[in-house]
């Protein structure tokens, strides 16, 4: 008899000993702010990754803004004062920049080159000096800045930021000096390269 009294108590005392536990454990994570920042951020981390699983990449900037028509390829040179109009603010909104002799199609960049952009002032103009000095006031010289009183650290720094246009963005054509006559692009002859070359020659 009192071997099944002693179990019947093992039993009662296991009973109240789980539920015990566990509301010890809860007052432990909800009555600790440290502990409820942490399931907090955990929650919110195991609900961005199932969201991004069950969206996939990409989708939610897609439903977010529409993607811009793309615009056609425009291979010409320029003048500084034609360049001006490509600034990103005419109805195509496309954006041209000039470095170092040869111009690109960065409207794809349009966040950082286009209006209101962290460099909306390289649109539309010769940004080489900008890059060299690392300024962001708009170059509003009328004339080809043939950049030949910038010292060699400057032009090596024009150059690399050169390189790192052609690779990012379409190459469309010169910037004119002076007198110069602009290339017939007409045949498209694949002639990028030289042209890029012909561009960049600059005395120091």
């Amino acid at each position: 008899m009192e071997t099944q009294q002693k179990q019947q108590n093992t039993i009662e005392a296991d009973a109240t000993a789980d539920p015990s536990f566990l509301g010890a454990a809860f007052r432990e994570i909800f009555y600790s702010p440290m502990n409820l920042a942490l399931l907090s951020i955990i929650c919110f981390l195991v609900y961005k990754i199932v969201r991004d699983r069950c969206e996939g990449p990409g989708s939610r900037d897609s439903a977010q803004k529409p993607a811009e028509p793309q615009l056609p390829k425009l291979r010409r040179d320029f003048t500084i004062k034609e360049l001006r109009e490509y600034d990103g603010n005419q109805p195509d909104g496309r954006v041209l920049v000039a470095v170092n002799g040869n111009v690109y199609d960065v409207t794809k960049g349009k966040r950082f080159y286009g209006p209101g952009g962290p460099y909306a002032t390289f649109a539309g103009r010769d940004a080489s000096r900008n890059l060299a000095t690392f300024s962001v006031v708009p170059n509003d010289k009328d004339e080809y800045d043939d950049l030949s009183d910038l010292n060699m650290m400057e032009m090596d720094s024009v150059r690399d930021w050169e390189m790192q246009f052609k690779e990012k963005y379409d190459f469309v054509g010169k910037l004119l000096r002076n007198g110069e006559q602009p290339t017939n692009y007409d045949n498209d002859s694949n002639d990028e390269d030289e042209n890029i070359d012909d561009g960049s020659k600059k005395d120091n």
